[in-house]
């Protein structure tokens, strides 16, 4: 068996620690799932156009810009955004 110094014995409790700190804040104040958002799809009406820019309201009152848009003002298109964010694509105009 190997004989570990004090010092050695104080790393490797350390060592531990903050192993098990990383894995508590990372499931507990931090999860993963987080980061991935759901794709939300809602009809919705193009509200402005300005040079190739659409902007629309949608359900969770966060205003979407949607690029490469040369829609008119007034189109009832399908867009998808995630969950949160202000930008969208359209799927189906």
């Amino acid at each position: 068996m190997i004989e570990l110094t004090d010092s050695q014995r104080n790393g490797a409790i350390f060592a531990g620690a903050f192993i098990i700190a990383g894995i508590v804040i990372s499931t507990v104040v931090f999860p993963f799932w987080n980061l991935i958002r759901a794709d939300v799809f809602e009809e919705v009406e193009i509200i402005s156009s300005f040079e190739g820019v659409c902007y629309a309201n949608t359900s969770d009152i966060i205003p979407k810009t949607i690029k490469n848009c040369d829609l008119e003002s007034g189109t009832l298109v399908t867009i998808k955004y995630g969950e949160g964010l202000a930008w969208a694509t359209i799927v189906e105009p």
